[in-house]
């Protein structure tokens, strides 16, 4: 702020005027009284948006027990799992199944220390207050992340049930295991610049880091306990799978006195001493790599049908940067639909804070009248939101229905989050078309439901773009 003579105070008179016009309007006193009363989104909430936003979807995926991060920020590892979980029961004919978000919260702590130390190594000359800097040392192994790296977690560490590396104490309350790992990379990072200012060799700074990185693994295992190299599992095939020829032959042929003795005669998946590598590669009908991201972000600095990368983005440092490709509303919505209608879930990334009831489970600017509140209209788009970082995602959930008017265009999608079965109804949220249109920012869309256009431009040579635009500005951790 300079000392120009034109910077306007608020003054004794506005703030009387100001109050009187509050005062003479009866519709102030009446929002006033209900906004202190039961709180901002209690006070805005409308019962006819909620009426005019049915729970009922045409195209609906039958999916397992709600699951719930807790006090993490885990949620794009939930909702990535969610997405694969659904295959895999879908495939093996499970009743339920959930894998093991510990496993990977294990392994994303350690790559992303890893990335961090490596990123230092690369700046050592960037000044410690320079844009860049900040940026890499904001969170380092922070629990926030995306799709992608996700990928890059299951690609090299594989996968496993929760029964193999169930939920921890630190990994359902992460904060202090996150705040002491923390402040121990900082540590590491200062050491490793003063190192280098004092004339050390590369090969010294690596040697160094990689003593480094052992503590990094003791307070990873300390925290959450080290992660199954092997394990065995076993499952139940379900009883109603009514494709499956041989079950039916097998229940004709039981006799009254058996299938009246309460031994489960289900059939049985059993596995001995499988590794995660292998259980992803036997167990999970997808490969994690045919996905791609699709953006739509609509903002001068980011134009629509190209790919783009955001350096300094990897958790896995050798995977390399994210990337998405940034194509328009109406691409982006019919490649959705198509996925859902095709029986397959998506990985989304939005804004869950705007116009949204986090209890209910509803989002949607016609539920949460925030206008009528407050007597005004909130007229950010899209683009303006992103650019004005009002709107960056901060959380990620799994799209399992969407339902189709008379035309076939969506006006509602279902929406599973990872919030536990007391939030929303059962788990399950609501989405308005036009909040997902206004608020989705990223979906992940197999390559089979791309249209060929956008399917070309995933091989499209990537425009770069600096960790910091407006677009990135935040990850999903809610």
């Amino acid at each position: 702020m300079t000392n120009d003579t034109q910077v306007q105070a608020v003054s004794s008179d506005q703030l009387k005027s100001y109050s009187t016009a509050f005062n003479q309007d009866r519709a102030n006193l009446v929002a006033a009284d209900a906004a202190v009363s039961a709180g901002v989104l209690k006070a805005a909430t409308s019962y006819r948006g909620v009426r005019e936003l049915p729970r009922e979807f045409s195209v609906e995926l039958k999916q397992g027990s709600i699951t719930n991060q807790k006090h993490s920020g885990r949620c794009w590892m939930f909702a990535s799992l969610n997405t694969l979980r659904y295959e895999l029961m879908h495939t093996w004919n499970l009743e339920d199944f959930e894998f093991s978000e510990t496993y990977l919260f294990f392994w994303d702590a350690i790559e992303k220390s890893n990335t961090y130390l490596e990123q230092v190594l690369a700046t050592l000359d960037e000044p410690t207050d320079s844009r860049l800097f900040q940026i890499i040392n904001d969170e380092p192994a922070s629990d926030g992340g995306w799709w992608q790296m996700f990928v890059a977690l299951v690609n090299k560490y594989g996968l496993c049930p929760k029964s193999a590396y169930p939920e921890s104490a630190n990994s359902e309350d992460s904060d202090a295991f996150k705040q002491y790992l923390g402040i121990k990379l900082r540590e590491f990072a200062a050491e490793l610049r003063r190192k280098h200012a004092a004339g050390a060799t590369v090969d010294e700074l690596r040697e160094l880091k990689r003593e480094q990185m052992s503590v990094v693994y003791r307070i990873c295992a300390i925290s959450l306990g080290e992660p199954p190299e092997r394990f065995d599992w076993m499952a139940r095939v379900s009883d109603d799978d009514k494709n499956d020829d041989a079950k039916k032959t097998d229940k004709s042929e039981k006799s009254d006195k058996s299938s009246k003795s309460g031994k489960d005669e289900r059939k049985q998946i059993v596995e001995h001493g499988i590794t995660p590598l292998e259980f992803a590669a036997k167990y999970v009908p997808v490969n994690v790599n045919d996905f791609v991201t699709l953006c739509n972000a609509p903002m001068a600095q980011t134009p629509f049908l190209k790919r783009y990368r955001i350096a300094y983005t990897a958790n896995v440092v050798e995977a390399g940067d994210m990337e998405f490709v940034n194509v328009p509303l109406d691409v982006f919505k019919k490649a959705a639909v198509s996925q859902l209608a095709a029986g397959h879930p998506i990985w989304f990334a939005c804004d869950c804070t705007q116009f949204s009831l986090r209890h209910e489970g509803f989002f949607d600017r016609s539920v949460v009248r925030a206008d009528r509140l407050f007597g005004t209209e909130f007229t950010f788009d899209k683009a303006d939101g992103l650019e004005y970082a009002e709107r960056p995602s901060n959380h990620a959930m799994t799209l399992t229905g969407v339902n189709l008017d008379a035309d076939g265009k969506p006006n509602r999608w279902k929406v599973e989050n990872s919030w536990g079965k007391d939030n929303g109804k059962d788990g399950y949220y609501v989405a308005s078309d036009d909040w997902f249109d206004r608020y989705v920012t990223e979906i992940i869309i197999r390559k089979d439901f791309l249209d060929e256009a956008t399917r070309a431009l995933t091989s499209a040579e990537p425009v770069e773009l600096q960790p910091w635009q407006a677009l990135t500005l935040a990850s999903p951790c809610a």
